[in-house]
């Protein structure tokens, strides 16, 4: 037998590169412009972001088109013609999976299924399989897989869903080595029991740590944005950690903790969190809402926008729009705007045009990547926390030592009088979160300072 092996290979050297892995997935993606539909994003960036989502997993993508719908169809969504054009697109496509911009019932997604012969995911699956790929932390799993069962309860059981353990996500596209698990109702509501407790358990763990935070006194700043808008970028630049940041949309599920020193050199903790999209879904709002707590207990709130995209204003409304179901307003915590991504501006003039989605305590253009304005976002940072302190006197009797406890956990010890016969008094200055409780807890022995 002849062997056409060369010297090089019999001799071990390299070889050519084969890569063994699966071709992407072939995907076309539906974009339903329905009739009378009220939306701040126009639909032209409906579809951009729709792409992104899709270019967030391993796919190729065939084809993105707008479909226009007159009234939604309660079997197909879209129209019996339109339903006929998808057919004939995934045959000549050889399309494997569609993408549907939309939230579809269980009924119209097995009938896009079946009349296309193509695995059909709408918009909520979606953003559930790109959460399954990327958390990376025990808690960030949970989260996605609580949220993953609770999605299902509606959908039929026993049917397509794949776990598939060895790729990441939950396995909606399909793949080499997995694993189909049958479950059913009973099964779906112990599942979600189980990890309910452990994420309650989680809670409990950030609630102590937080704690601890509060006891020693370090302010808490948290990012909040649109996904993609650099906050991790933001987080990377003004701390110098590690975090993953790429141009995907949400590179970052899991909430990351840094410290971080003012000009002044006030220590305060920066938390990066997951990105807000249009439509999240409800069913990962309640699951990250353990995570994102971290907002919630914030003393003054980062927003970053991306001034450079052209649909920045209707993402900044959906982000207030989160925030505001998450009990956060400006009138509880200041909120900064910034500007972020001012590099990619071919004209800065846009700045002027540009306005505040709410109630802010300032806005401040800066670039992530470059570094410009990131001094003035510290500045800012330093003088929002300082406007929001009090200073009051305290009296404290020298027989309640739990007082003088409560107010060094809870309070900044600016100084103290002498103490007399009775007592001594303290001078303290208190963030907002603290003030209602300082105020009752000292009824009749507080003073403004």
């Amino acid at each position: 037998m002849t062997d056409f092996m060369d010297d090089e290979d019999r001799s071990g050297g390299p070889q050519p590169f084969v890569d063994t892995r699966p071709a992407p997935t072939r995907v076309g993606l539906i974009v339903p412009d329905v009739r009378g539909r009220v939306t701040s994003h126009s639909i032209e960036a409906r579809q951009a972001e729709f792409e992104g989502l899709a270019n967030a997993i391993r796919v190729e993508m065939v084809f993105s088109e707008i479909v226009k719908v007159r009234e939604v169809k309660p079997a197909t969504f879209i129209g019996g013609g339109h339903v006929d054009e998808l057919k004939q697109k995934v045959k000549d496509g050889k399309i494997e999976l569609l993408l549907v911009d939309a939230a579809l019932a269980p009924v119209q997604q097995r009938n896009l299924e079946t009349e296309t012969g193509a695995k059909v995911l709408d918009r909520t699956a979606l953003i559930l399989e790109i959460f399954g790929e990327r958390a990376a932390t025990r808690e960030g799993v949970l989260q996605v897989e609580l949220a993953h069962l609770n999605y299902q309860r509606s959908r039929l059981v026993r049917s397509w869903t794949h776990l598939e353990r060895q790729r990441g996500g939950f396995g909606f596209l399909g793949g080499p080595g997995e694993t189909q698990i049958e479950t059913d109702r009973r099964l779906i509501e112990e599942r979600v029991k189980l990890l309910e407790e452990r994420l309650e358990k989680v809670k409990k763990t950030r609630t102590q740590q937080r704690s601890g935070r509060e006891a020693v006194q370090i302010p808490i700043v948290a990012l909040v944005g649109y996904t993609n808008a650099g906050k991790s970028s933001l987080f990377n630049r003004l701390t110098g950690a590690g975090v993953f940041a790429e141009n995907l949309l949400f590179a970052t599920l899991d909430t990351t903790l840094r410290k971080l020193e003012l000009p002044h050199g006030r220590q305060v903790m920066l938390s990066d969190t997951v990105g807000f999209v249009s439509e999240l879904p409800t069913t990962l709002v309640a699951a990250f809402r353990a995570t994102l707590e971290e907002v919630t207990g914030a003393d003054v709130i980062l927003h970053v926008r991306d001034v450079a995209n052209p649909d920045s204003a209707a993402q900044a409304s959906d982000v207030l729009k989160v925030l505001t179901e998450l009990g956060v307003s400006a009138e509880k915590t200041p909120i900064i705007e910034v500007w972020n991504k001012v590099d990619l501006l071919e004209h800065r003039d846009v700045l002027q045009t540009l306005h505040a989605a709410g109630q802010v305590a300032a806005t401040v253009p800066v670039s992530a990547q470059t570094g410009e304005g990131v001094d003035t976002l510290l500045a800012a940072v330093e003088t929002t926390l300082g406007l929001k302190s009090k200073l009051y006197r305290v009296r404290i009797p020298h027989t309640n030592g739990a007082d003088v406890g409560w107010l060094y956990g809870h309070a900044e010890i600016i100084g103290k009088d002498e103490p007399d016969e009775e007592g001594q008094t303290y001078e303290v200055r208190v963030e907002p979160r603290h003030r209602d409780s300082l105020v009752q807890r000292f009824a009749g022995r507080i003073e403004a300072a």
